[in-house]
């Protein structure tokens, strides 16, 4: 039977398959299940500052609500302050102590200060990594990119230099050259990167002309940007690369290890096909592994990166020419009626 072990931010894993952070991991017998159907490692759901900040302004406007409302009257209830993230890290800290694999805690805040605060109190649970959200939607028109970099460099080396425990970066795609912003973040102090983050984008309600807020899990196919990503990324850093998105059978595992990724993230295949999914992922990457006689994931890691590829075009602009040299076949693949 192949050996399926990896390595990820210095973490020993019995496979590459990772459950990512979403609200499959907020309940405990969910990460229970996930452990026994062979996950190795879990990322928490993210501790987002947002959402600590709103619960302590509505807690505040539901206890004055009632203040003033007669002369005598100056507050109805005791003083009671906002628990902050204590509730998060108590349920982190009991994941942590009823589980055996690995569990990555997840970040995201919004000022410089916080993140090292909160990533603090994280690493005193006692997960073996945290990883860092970078998920910023720019509004301000006059603001250049190199600015938000400039910033995210800064609250790496903050963090960086406040923990023990490794640090991983989950990013967007959406920088003008993410080669460099990772290499950027790699010189930053980062251990590994995860490519790349899903982000849930409004949409228009056309009967009722409003916004809503559909969830957006991945289709399959949807991992070829990460896949490319990847696989310029092989040999080139020395920190770890974990695949996201679009990832949904064992054979979209085996894609990504071949274009270099260490380990991948999943969560719409698990949605969409339960907690068994992760043992049909691991015994399909099993069953391809044997069948091309790779005893090891090291054996093929990066066989398909770019670092080592002879055909120097298959990660460049020239696919684009090659499709449309070929544009007649997608007739034959869709005839039009």
């Amino acid at each position: 039977m192949p050996d399926l072990a990896t390595s990820y931010l210095g973490l020993n894993l019995k496979n590459p398959v990772i459950i990512g952070a979403s609200n499959l991991v907020k309940d405990l017998d969910n990460i229970k299940k996930i452990e026994q159907e062979g996950a190795a490692a879990v990322v928490f759901k993210s501790l987002f500052e947002e959402q600590i900040e709103l619960e302590r302004l509505q807690l505040s406007e539901e206890l004055n609500q009632y203040n003033d409302r007669h002369a005598e009257m100056i507050s109805l209830f005791p003083d009671i302050e906002h628990a902050g993230p204590a509730e998060h890290l108590h349920h982190l800290r009991t994941v942590v102590e009823s589980v055996t694999i690995p569990v990555i805690a997840s970040l995201n805040c919004v000022f410089d200060e916080t993140w090292v605060e909160y990533a603090k109190q994280i690493e005193e649970t006692g997960v073996n990594a945290i990883e860092l959200n970078f998920y910023a939607v720019p509004g301000d028109f006059k603001r250049e990119g190199k600015g938000i970099v400039n910033e995210q460099l800064d609250i790496i080396a903050h963090v960086k230099s406040n923990l023990k425990i490794p640090v991983s970066v989950k990013l967007s795609p959406f920088y003008t050259n993410i080669l460099n912003v990772i290499q950027q973040m790699y010189y930053a102090g980062v251990d590994g990167f995860v490519l790349f983050n899903r982000l849930f984008q409004p949409d228009i309600d056309l009967e009722n002309e409003q916004h809503h807020f559909p969830y957006n899990l991945s289709q399959e196919g949807d991992n070829r940007l990460p896949l490319r990503y990847v696989g310029l990324l092989f040999g080139e850093i020395r920190g770890s690369i974990c695949a996201n998105t679009g990832i949904f059978t064992g054979h979209d595992v085996a894609k990504m290890i071949l274009a270099g990724a260490d380990c991948v993230q999943v969560v719409s295949t698990i949605y969409k096909n339960g907690f068994q999914q992760i043992g049909k992922i691991l015994k399909s990457l099993e069953e391809w592994m044997e069948e091309k006689e790779y005893a090891t994931i090291e054996q093929f890691q990066g066989k398909l990166s770019r670092k080592n590829l002879k055909d120097p075009f298959a990660y460049k602009r020239a696919q684009y020419i090659d499709i449309l040299m070929k544009s007649e076949e997608i007739f034959k693949l869709y005839p039009m009626r």
